[in-house]
């Protein structure tokens, strides 16, 4: 323990909300150091990352869809998960690498943020890839507990907060108290799976094929989970699948609302199941505490709108939600002896 208070003295301990689309780093007194893509650019046919290793993050993302056949852009994590742990080695390595600097011959410590329902043989992935990756020690925190904690929320007291994270791949639900997580749920449908209701809409619609950025940028600009005031429309550009020519048409947020309503309504069915299984002493904070939203999800216009109608709960979107779950780790590296032994995943254990 000396020895490792000794060289934290010297390194750059960082925490990692380490996600399916984008990759966010938070260290002490400076905040988010790092936010890109986790993508992560290849040669086709093997896990050599291109540019001497640093065609990762912002460099990889541009190529999304535009490569040559000798080059592959990888997302290396589906779903919150790792998919590929070759190239999420090389990604963690470029971005641990990226923050900690020259520093190379003391490791940093690092805190990592992984969705609540993982198995213990997808946390060993994580802990793996970390550590080759650079990392002298690993510890991993639940995405809940790192959004309540980013959050503010008084999650180690006695009374019930309660957290919707939407990501990319995951969305995390969870009842918290006394710093712990009481009940949960762990869905699998989150922002990649709105862009891809998109995309089905747009080949099903108008027999054109576009792609995960241009659904993504349709999401941001006019995408809703309930009537606007006023409704937009957006030009969208791609391939006509019967001519395959590029070709380019107008969209509704009407129908890209109603693109997405089956994912939309299978986050809100999360929620009113974990609801139903919390205590009843839980479910009374509840009624005065409310539902905190954050992760890029919580972005999407009217989402709280219709949870708040759904739960009868008050719905509040946090304080920049984007970098939520990575302020939270950082939080909980720097008190880690504040937090119970059983939230610290000690590799021995799994």
């Amino acid at each position: 323990m000396l020895l490792d208070s000794l060289l934290g003295l010297f390194s750059v301990d960082m925490g990692i909300d380490l996600g399916t689309c984008n990759t966010l780093v938070c260290v002490k007194g400076e905040g988010i150091v790092l936010n890109e893509p986790s993508v992560v650019a290849v040669r086709k046919g093997t896990n050599q990352v291109l540019q001497n290793g640093n065609a990762v993050g912002l460099v990889a993302k541009e190529m999304l869809g535009k490569t040559p056949g000798s080059i592959t852009a990888v997302r290396p994590l589906k779903d919150g998960v790792i998919a590929d742990f070759d190239i999420t080695e090389a990604m963690l390595g470029y971005f641990i690498r990226k923050v900690h600097g020259a520093r190379r011959f003391v490791r940093p410590r690092v805190v990592i943020a992984v969705p609540s329902g993982i198995t213990a043989v997808e946390k060993r992935a994580v802990y793996g890839s970390a550590e080759r990756a650079g990392a002298r020690r690993v510890f991993l925190v639940d995405e809940p507990m790192a959004a309540g904690i980013g959050a503010g929320l008084p999650i180690a007291e006695a009374r019930a907060s309660m957290i919707v994270d939407i990501g990319g791949g995951t969305t995390e639900v969870a009842v918290m108290s006394l710093a712990d997580i009481t009940v949960s749920e762990s869905l699998r449908v989150a922002g990649d799976d709105l862009d891809d209701a998109i995309i089905a809409h747009m080949k099903r619609t108008y027999n054109m094929q576009i792609g995960p950025q241009t659904a993504e940028m349709l999401k941001i600009e006019i995408g809703s989970a309930a009537p606007l005031g006023q409704e937009l429309t957006m030009e969208v550009r791609g391939r006509d699948l019967i001519s395959g020519l590029p070709r380019k048409t107008v969209v509704t947020s009407q129908e890209i609302r109603e693109a997405m309503r089956e994912p939309v309504s299978q986050i809100i069915d999360a929620v009113t199941h974990t609801l139903e299984k919390a205590e009843p002493e839980l479910a009374a904070d509840l009624v005065d505490s409310g539902i905190h939203l954050c992760g890029g999800g919580a972005l999407l216009r009217e989402l709280d709108k219709i949870m708040a109608d759904a739960t009868g709960l008050q719905v509040k979107v946090v304080d920049d939600p984007l970098s939520c779950v990575a302020r939270g780790t950082a939080v909980y590296l720097e008190n880690l002896t504040d937090w119970k032994d059983s939230m610290e995943s000690d590799r021995d254990e799994i």
